[in-house]
Formats: C-alpha cells, structure tokens, sequence
C-alpha cells in the first residue's frame, strides 16, 4: 500500500464509501472532493492498477 499515489488512495477511500460503486459515481465523488474535473484518462489507469495489486 505504500506504493500507491495520493490519487490511488483517495479512489480507494471513495469505492469503499459507496454501495455500488462503479465509474461515473466515482468519477462524481471524486470531482467534489478535488473541485475539478477527473478525465477518464486519469480514472481508470488508477482503477485498472489497483486491481492488478488485488486491492
């Protein structure tokens, strides 16, 4: 865990906080928290490499 990004912690901490997560609510969450538009560009790497390290 102590290889992760700033980003990839604060996914981490959305997907945990949601019933259903999936993309657009994340992506929603994550603008409010960051007042700023998250591109999918960004998103889904981050998502993609936290589960290749089975988080």
């Amino acid at each position: 865990m102590y290889d992760l990004t700033g980003f990839q912690r604060d996914l981490l901490y959305v997907v945990a906080g949601l019933d259903d997560p999936h993309g657009l609510a994340v992506k929603d969450e994550l603008e409010d928290y960051y007042e700023k538009e998250i591109h999918h560009g960004r998103l889904y790497p981050n998502l993609d490499t936290l589960v290749e390290k089975g988080l």
